[in-house]
């Protein structure tokens, strides 16, 4: 059950859960970030055993050593966030702490679609004038 909260903690770095699952999702996702944070293959392959998808586990690697790699613990928070109203179980959410960090993929495409039409827009001009 925990490993697909584990799973989509890092895949939306917030989710909303009862108390007690998100005071033990806490334990797992922080010793996740651990491990992402060392970064050998036998840390990976660990991460792997509990996170299934590997597109996360890989973000997860990138993204850990820039985003928490000068604190040595407290990797997530819990907010309460309430009551639910069919059972009035105790709701909390849990997000990662830290700045998200942004792909350098990611820049580069942003960066270049307003090139790309500034340039198209620029010969569309040239062209009207001649």
């Amino acid at each position: 059950m925990f490993r697909n909260m584990v799973t989509s903690l890092f895949k939306f770095d917030r989710i909303t859960t009862t108390d007690p699952k998100a005071k033990e999702l806490r334990r797992w996702a922080d010793q996740m970030i651990t491990l992402a944070k060392r970064g050998d293959l036998h840390a990976r392959r660990q991460v792997m055993a509990v996170i299934r998808e590997k597109n996360v586990v890989h973000k997860l690697f990138n993204d850990a050593p820039a985003r928490f790699g000068s604190k040595a613990g407290g990797y997530t928070r819990l907010i309460k966030v309430g009551v639910r109203k069919g059972d009035a179980a105790t709701l909390s959410m849990v997000e990662l702490t830290g700045e998200p960090v942004e792909s350098p993929k990611e820049d580069k495409k942003k960066a270049a679609k307003p090139e790309k039409k500034a340039a198209k827009t620029e010969k569309k001009a040239e062209n009207a004038e001649a």
